[in-house]
């Protein structure tokens, strides 16, 4: 089956030209969104399948419709693999992304009001961890630890006398904009001091986790870890979620019927294709690079008088207080790089005293850059970009300029499966 584009064009060429304008500015930019990469040319055939027609609620076996042999196959290869990558007793790969996966999670394991101990969301956490205009934050007590000034790392003494306070059901772990790794073993010692369980979101290093790059929270004896599939794991955009088999029962009745009725069998298929591909040596070697071209990238910011948040990284992204380092908000710095065809996000920064649409950080990580090929001299030269374009923000000739120079460089490195 092949996806005709050209019947697009002739039935809706509004969004035909939409499409085309998004994959053009993929091709001519450098993603540096941490959270952003580019998925296996596979996931595009599962995305696009047949698979996309079929309703699968309920599990392998347990369907409540009919027609599900093919639906039962590609589900029980998702979850084979992910077991099998992961390490993991049990895997859920139904969730439809990240918010309801980690969703799922708490219904399954806490009632309303119980307490839950996860990072603040301006310290690096997620939305999902509980931040007060959450859903969930209204539902569970959440009780946010921080990191330490003046380095920004996790003091874990500091944890442990919280979690000794609030006594926790569950002592959460994971992040979305800390540069460093974290301890598996000191977080799984808190959650036994309290008697809780111990939870990992790894949705953002889940690939790198894959890949033998980073520590795997499973291997630490943690009951449950969850992960999208997409960001440095490079598959459809979904979420897993993996646990001790004791759990498995209670995680799967909170993801369906709890949280969601059919999975996107799509979706599932390109999972267990991404899980395969993950599983390949050159995966090691690309999860082994992402993190080298961070720290070189982060290097050499440091070196052109960047203040990092952390003082630099251990895993795949990077925070730049922009206010410190270059007198604008991250808001500012986001549009300039834009315009100079490098795309990344404004980010708040610990205990930030400016608001989340105007914060004084901008985040940016290596994943989509190490897709595309590129290693240590490549981050060099995207370190100049950067503070060149930072440095004159309002300067639309020298933006435009550096977007020219970017243009060049990013024909050297074809998007695999976008090429033109």
């Amino acid at each position: 089956m092949q996806i005709s584009f050209e019947l697009l064009h002739c039935s809706d060429p509004d969004v035909f030209d939409a499409v085309l304008g998004e994959e053009r500015r993929q091709r001519e930019g450098l993603e540096l969104i941490p959270s952003e990469n580019f998925a296996f040319p596979e996931v595009y055939a599962t995305n696009g399948s047949v698979f996309a027609n079929k309703y699968a609620e309920g599990y392998v076996g347990r369907r409540y419709y009919g027609g599900q042999q093919f639906t039962d196959r590609i589900e029980s290869l998702a979850i084979e693999r992910a077991k099998q990558l992961f390490r993991a007793e049990h895997a859920n790969v139904q969730p439809l992304s990240g918010s309801p996966m980690n969703q799922a999670v708490y219904m399954a394991c806490l009632a309303p009001g119980d307490t839950v101990l996860a990072m603040d969301l301006s310290h690096g956490g997620h939305l999902t961890h509980g931040a007060p205009v959450s859903c969930m934050g209204r539902i569970f007590n959440f009780v946010r630890y921080k990191t330490s000034p003046p380095d920004g790392h996790l003091d874990y003494d500091a944890i442990l006398a919280t979690a000794r306070e609030v006594r926790p059901k569950i002592v959460l772990c994971g992040h979305s904009s800390y540069p460093r790794e974290v301890d598996y073993s000191r977080f799984r010692a808190i959650a036994d001091d309290v008697g809780a369980l111990c939870m990992a979101d790894v949705s953002h290093v889940g690939g790198l986790i894959a890949g033998g790059a980073l520590a795997n929270p499973l291997d630490f004896g943690f009951d449950i870890v969850t992960t999208t599939t997409h960001k440095s794991l490079r598959g459809p955009r979904g979420g897993m979620i993996l646990c001790k088999s004791s759990l498995a029962q209670k995680v799967d009745a909170a993801v369906f019927p709890g949280m969601q009725g059919g999975p996107h069998m799509n979706a599932v298929a390109g999972i267990a294709v991404t899980l395969k591909l993950a599983a390949l040596p050159a995966f090691k070697t690309y999860a082994a690079q992402v993190v080298r071209n961070a720290r070189a990238l982060a290097d050499e910011l440091l070196q052109l008088g960047c203040t990092l948040v952390t003082g630099g990284t251990e895993n795949h992204l990077i925070v730049i207080d922009t206010v410190r380092s270059f007198d604008i908000d991250g808001r500012i710095a986001e549009t300039a790089l834009d315009l100079a065809g490098l795309t990344v996000n404004k980010q708040v920064i610990p205990d930030d005293p400016r608001p989340p649409v105007k914060p004084s950080g901008i985040r940016l990580g290596t994943p989509a850059l190490t897709t595309r090929g590129m290693r240590e001299p490549e981050m060099k030269q995207v370190a100049a970009w950067l503070v060149q374009a930072l440095r004159a923000p309002t300067h639309e000739p020298k933006l435009r300029n550096i977007h020219d120079q970017v243009r060049a460089l990013c024909k050297e490195f074809p998007i695999p499966g976008l090429e033109p």
